[in-house]
């Protein structure tokens, strides 16, 4: 008789249960939850931390996750020089807790696809479209800055908190690799001949430095041959002047008289004749 007695009492604590069950609701951890009392104050401003809230049958409690999510977005661009290109982009951000119950009013709970999603789309499509193709891979840090520059812009004052856009990937048709790789190699080709052109005007600067020393050294050697020969050259000027200035008629007997192979005649003083002397074996002629 009593387990017959315990049988029926659960059977009727079941549907208390379930019934009690469906007028509470609970907010996880992360999460903000907000009172919908429609026959009443409508949304209650106040947001709900984690815990579990009971509410009457005709009442709600909407959970909104305020952890930081990632959504990611494949998205079809041109770059500057009209070649398609899919880029795969990646938004982490979350609603900023406190302000849950304005983004409930202003937008609802799909405030990604309706809010989010177009900023974004168009932001990488702006900013894609700035660069060329050749520089997307290498610069995709500094493009994914600025695409979250721009949603950062257009959610100001949305109650939404962006951490950061990446770009985590990009793909290229085979077409547009084709075009790539062939100017990548034409840029190596111009970069080696320009460096080759580098390499031939060092040398010839080379060059031309050793000629100018060389003909500098050459220019010295004569000036310094230039200048002996002057100053040899005017010192036996100089000496011939001084032998000319000492060479007197008096000082010329002199020496005549002063040989041993001198012969000496006698002339009158006054008599202006011309006399060539030639001292030798042969005697005077």
């Amino acid at each position: 008789m009593k387990h017959l007695l315990k049988a029926r009492t659960l059977l009727l604590l079941i549907p208390v249960l379930m019934v009690l069950q469906g007028c509470g609701r609970t907010v996880d951890p992360g999460n903000r939850g907000l009172r919908w009392r429609p026959l009443t104050a409508g949304l209650i401003k106040e947001p709900l931390r984690e815990g579990f809230y009971w509410r009457m049958p005709w009442n709600d409690v909407f959970v909104y996750d305020t952890r930081w999510k990632s959504f990611k977005e494949k998205v079809d661009a041109l770059t500057a020089d009209d070649l398609p290109v899919t880029v795969y982009a990646a938004i982490t951000m979350r609603p900023i807790p406190d302000e849950v119950y304005f983004l409930a009013q202003e937008v609802g709970p799909d405030w990604y696809r309706q809010l989010v999603q177009p900023q974004l789309l168009s932001a990488v499509r702006g900013v894609v479209a700035n660069y060329t193709m050749v520089t997307l891979p290498e610069r995709s840090s500094e493009i994914g800055n600025k695409i979250e520059a721009v949603v950062v812009e257009a959610l100001k004052g949305r109650h939404l908190d962006v951490y950061n856009v990446a770009l985590s990937e990009m793909e290229f048709s085979q077409m547009v690799l084709r075009a790539i790789e062939q100017k990548q190699a034409k840029e190596q080709e111009k970069e080696q001949k320009d460096f080759e052109v580098v390499i031939a005007q060092r040398d010839a600067e080379i060059a031309r430095i050793q000629a100018k020393g060389e003909g500098d050294s050459l220019k010295i050697r004569a000036e310094g041959e230039a200048d002996s020969l002057r100053i040899r050259a005017t010192g036996q000027s100089q000496a011939q002047e001084i032998i000319t200035k000492t060479l007197t008629p008096q000082y010329l007997q002199f020496k005549l008289y002063e040989s041993p192979n001198a012969k000496t005649i006698i002339v009158p003083e006054k008599l202006n004749v011309p006399m060539i002397l030639s001292p030798g074996a042969e005697g005077p002629r």
